[in-house]
């Protein structure tokens, strides 16, 4: 989920010598000529361009984004099979489980998938973020706007439904599920993720 920690791992990967990959940054790359258009940049540009759900051109751009991802996403998995590399950390978005059981599947298949689950309490920071300084959300049918309501309301009210059909999806595809508040509160260098990891592996499928 947007938030969770995803980005900032990979950073602490790459700083170790892994092979850091991200799939936002395709997927910019991908709409750049309407990004590039409305002077849009960076992921904060890609939901600026999206918008908010209300908006009327929203759920054309949630269509050409999520295309842009299972591209880049098929573009990678590619790469990391053709490669047979290792030491390769693939930062997914957090919609990457709607590019489909197949996409899913194969990635399960090529990696290790690692679930940074927030806790319930964690939800009203995970909302506040998103409020406060927005990435681009595929909300599908989730969203819904009641008469003489905002859309930060409309937002707020089904934000928790968004986190919980996406929770069941995430530890559907996870092979490691690991609790943020946990690195948290042992804020692990990269070696000490990496144990944390290993440590909670599910045995191979």
């Amino acid at each position: 989920m947007s938030g969770a920690g995803k980005s900032h791992w990979t950073r602490k990967l790459a700083g170790a010598g892994f092979r850091a990959i991200s799939i936002d940054d395709r997927i910019e790359r991908k709409l750049g000529s309407e990004l590039n258009a409305g002077g849009h940049r960076g992921i904060g540009g890609v939901a600026a361009w999206m918008g908010w759900p209300d908006q009327p051109d929203y759920r054309e751009r949630e269509h050409k984004y999520l295309a842009s991802e299972i591209e880049s996403m098929r573009e990678v998995l590619d790469e990391i099979e053709a490669s047979g590399q290792e030491g390769i950390v693939l930062d997914t978005t957090g919609s990457v489980v709607y590019a489909g059981e197949e996409i899913c599947r194969r990635l399960q298949r090529l990696t290790t998938v690692v679930y940074l689950a927030a806790s319930a309490g964690e939800l009203d920071t995970l909302i506040a973020r998103y409020s406060s300084d927005p990435k681009p959300v595929l909300w599908g049918d989730v969203f819904s706007q009641r008469s003489g309501e905002s859309a930060r309301e409309a937002v707020a009210r089904c934000y928790p439904q968004l986190i919980a059909h996406r929770k069941e999806l995430y530890e559907r595809y996870a092979d490691v599920i690991i609790p943020t508040a946990q690195l948290r509160e042992a804020s692990p260098d990269a070696r000490g993720f990496l144990e944390i990891l290993d440590s909670q592996a599910r045995p191979a499928r």
